[in-house]
């Protein structure tokens, strides 16, 4: 299923105007909390390289969907938080997400589709 919802959401973001979202895209941004994410915290989560976060970042902040602060907590740190333009996808991916639970719920019924959200929860945080 993720595969499947995974390239559905990026289509669908990609018609509604943000061809900057990819694959890659979807995989980072994922991982970043509606205020701010300590770079670190990004890495962590995601799975991907350091090294490949810090690309990600760069390209998004290019695009000026994301942006980079001083770390309020550590100052040696970087914090990335979304800018305007990124609230902005966000609240469209907020749309579109809802659609696609929504057909997904409709083609399995509500009572698999909540067995199965549970069942994806439990394997992202371990269990």
């Amino acid at each position: 299923m993720g595969r499947l919802w995974t390239g559905r959401f990026v289509e669908e973001m990609q018609a509604a105007g943000h061809g900057w979202f990819g694959l890659s895209q979807a995989q980072l941004l994922g991982h970043l909390a509606r205020g701010e994410t300590p770079q670190s915290d990004i890495v962590a989560r995601s799975g991907l390289t350091k090294q490949a976060v810090q690309q990600l970042i760069d390209e998004l902040a290019r695009e000026g969907i994301l942006e980079r602060a001083p770390d309020p907590v550590d100052r040696r740190a970087r914090v990335v938080r979304y800018t305007a333009k990124g609230a902005a996808a966000l609240a469209d991916a907020d749309k579109i997400k809802v659609r696609i639970e929504r057909e997904f719920r409709e083609r399995i019924g509500a009572d698999e589709f909540r067995t199965l959200k549970s069942i994806l929860v439990r394997l992202a945080e371990g269990g």
